[in-house]
């Protein structure tokens, strides 16, 4: 049976979301506020994606069995290595706890990790109807103080959805914080082993304040496509998010400027009526 969609899905495509960075275009022509916007909404998708894989990679089985402190294997676990994150499974509770190690643990994706994932789940994970909440616990990202609930339920046929509250990332340029909910429906490869033949479509909004004190709220107008044949799942390959700041400024990310739905990292981002196509880093 093929794992579902987070083990696959969030790691390997939200890591690299919504905005990823507006890797051509300099941040003067399109204002701080919304290229800030733009990188602390990408950020937070990806610290809500990690946290919901290192959950994912780590679930136990049955919720009802105590689970053994040994971690999944390292293709899946989004960690390099074993011996500085513990695992822990509280069957009476049905709580996991992930503990990284206080001198840091650096993961698959480069960051370094100390503190707590705590997660309560209600019902068998991955079951229709079942869900599982994700607490932060004196958590940090490359020594930036993280906080905030994350909220996994699988609504059956294929979908999931991440309802996220009260979450912040504290940097030495500010604070940024964010509300956001997601949903994830599969769309193809349902059927087979491999993921190279999966699709998904994302929905969904997601609003907070920037590192400069500004409001902003990104909602995705038009479904974002997630395709993880071989060379595609780097990027979405269609789809737009709208940005907008409460000074004001809108942001379009385009992930499909020419209307082909090509495997590549060639977006365009439009502000008053200008649009500049972008690479995304």
């Amino acid at each position: 049976m093929k794992r579902p969609l987070f083990r696959a899905l969030l790691f390997s495509a939200l890591l690299t979301g919504l905005g990823t960075g507006l890797g051509s275009c300099s941040k003067d022509e399109f204002g701080p506020d919304s290229t800030t916007s733009a990188e602390d909404s990408a950020d937070a998708e990806r610290a809500d994606a990690a946290a919901a894989e290192y959950v994912d990679a780590n679930a136990p089985e049955d919720v009802n069995r105590g689970g053994t402190a040994t971690w999944a294997p390292a293709t899946d676990a989004a960690v390099i290595g074993s011996g500085c994150v513990t695992r822990s499974y509280d069957a009476a509770t049905h709580t996991l706890t992930i503990t990284f190690d206080a001198n840091g643990c650096t993961g698959r994706d480069g960051r370094v990790r100390r503190g707590q994932l705590v997660a309560t789940f209600s019902g068998q994970y991955r079951q229709p109807g079942s869900m599982v909440v994700i607490s932060l616990v004196n958590y940090s990202v490359n020594n930036n103080a993280h906080t905030g609930t994350r909220t996994i339920t699988y609504t059956g046929n294929n979908v999931y959805t991440l309802n996220v509250q009260n979450a912040s990332v504290t940097t030495s340029t500010g604070t940024a914080s964010w509300t956001s909910q997601r949903t994830y429906t599969q769309t193809a490869g349902q059927a087979t082993r491999t993921i190279l033949d999966d699709e998904y479509s994302v929905t969904g909004s997601a609003g907070g304040t920037n590192r400069r004190g500004v409001s902003f709220k990104a909602t995705i107008q038009q479904p974002l496509k997630k395709v993880f044949q071989r060379g595609c799942a780097r990027y979405f390959t269609a789809g737009t998010v709208q940005i907008e700041t409460s000074k004001e400024k809108t942001l379009l990310l385009n992930y499909d400027p020419a209307g082909t739905q090509a495997c590549d990292n060639i977006a365009s981002v439009t502000v008053d009526g200008r649009t500049r196509t972008v690479r995304l880093r």
